[in-house]
Formats: C-alpha cells, structure tokens, sequence
C-alpha cells in the first residue's frame, strides 16, 4: 500500500470515528435533564460566564484584576477574528445537517461546524485567567471540559471540531501569554 493509498485509508477511518462519536454522545440529550444541563453549559459558554468573570475580576482584584480583564478581551478579539476566518474558509456543515439522525439540541449560531468557538474561546479564557489566578483552575478546567462536550452532545459539532477548537484556542493563549510576559 503506497502513502497516498495509507493517507486516505486514515482519513476515512478518522472521519468514521468522529461520525459515530458524535452520534453516541448525541444520543445522550435524548433525556431532557441531561439535555436542559447541556444548554446551559453552552449558553454560558458562549460568552455569559467570560463577560462574568471579566467584569468580576476589576471589581474584586483592582488593577490587577483590570489587567488580567484586558488581557482576556484583546485576546478574545484576535480569536474571534481568526474563528471567523477558520469557519468561513472551512465551510463544513453541522453535523445535523449531514447526518438525519442527529438531534440538535440548541439553535446554532451559524450554519458551519468547524472550528467549534465556544471550545477556542473557553481553552483560551481559561488559560489567559488561569495564569493571571491560578486558583481558578479547578473550576475552569470543569467548565471548559463540559463546554466541547456540550457541543458534541447537541449536536452542533464533531469531535474534530472540538479538538482542534482547543487546540487553536490554546495556541492563541500561549501566544498572548508569551507576548504579556508570563
């Protein structure tokens, strides 16, 4: 089998695996309160729990808190320009719009499947406030977890999505982090 034969082969069996996975961890909003609980992961995650913590951290932290605030919002303004690039170049459909099956579990935001926002944005918050406070880890990382699984569950992405979303938003907050000198 020559290289080109092997690469398609992985391909195939990736795109398999991201089908099927997607379709089990659907099948788990099947059950409303797993569902309801799922939502509202995503609605938070969608920017309500961030803008939360950025207006908190001024308010209980002073100056410190302000700068770790404005380190998350210009960060979070190159990865929202850098997601709508990705997801507009990569055009590809949410999984409800492929697979009949699928039950989506919330309104999408738009009608593209890659790269998943909500998971580039809570990797890059998390990590951006994690270095400013440390002691928030525990939570966020729960959260952000929770966050690519919703995303999954409802059916708005692939796993693929998800992993890459948290891959391009922990690039992003190395760099930011690089860039602010932590």
């Amino acid at each position: 089998m020559d290289r080109r034969t092997r690469r398609a082969a992985a391909v195939r069996r990736m795109v398999y695996w991201d089908q099927e996975l997607t379709l089990l961890l659907n099948r788990l909003i099947r059950r409303r309160s797993v569902r309801a609980f799922f939502c509202l992961i995503s609605r938070l995650g969608n920017g309500r729990l961030w803008y939360a913590l950025m207006l908190a951290l001024p308010l209980l932290h002073g100056i410190y808190g302000l700068m770790a605030t404005l380190h998350m919002g210009v960060t979070a303004l190159i990865t929202f320009t850098f997601y709508r690039f990705v997801k507009g170049a990569a055009q590809r459909p949410r999984p409800g719009a492929v697979h009949e099956v699928i039950l989506q579990g919330t309104a999408a935001l738009d009608e593209y499947s890659f790269p998943s926002g909500h998971t580039m944005h809570s990797v890059m918050f998390s990590l951006i406030a994690v270095a400013w406070f440390p002691a928030l880890l525990p939570f966020l990382a729960v959260f952000t977890m929770l966050t690519a699984l919703s995303r999954v569950a409802l059916g708005l992405h692939y796993p693929t999505d998800v992993v890459l979303g948290a891959l391009f938003g922990l690039l992003i907050a190395w760099a930011s982090l690089l860039a602010a000198g932590f």
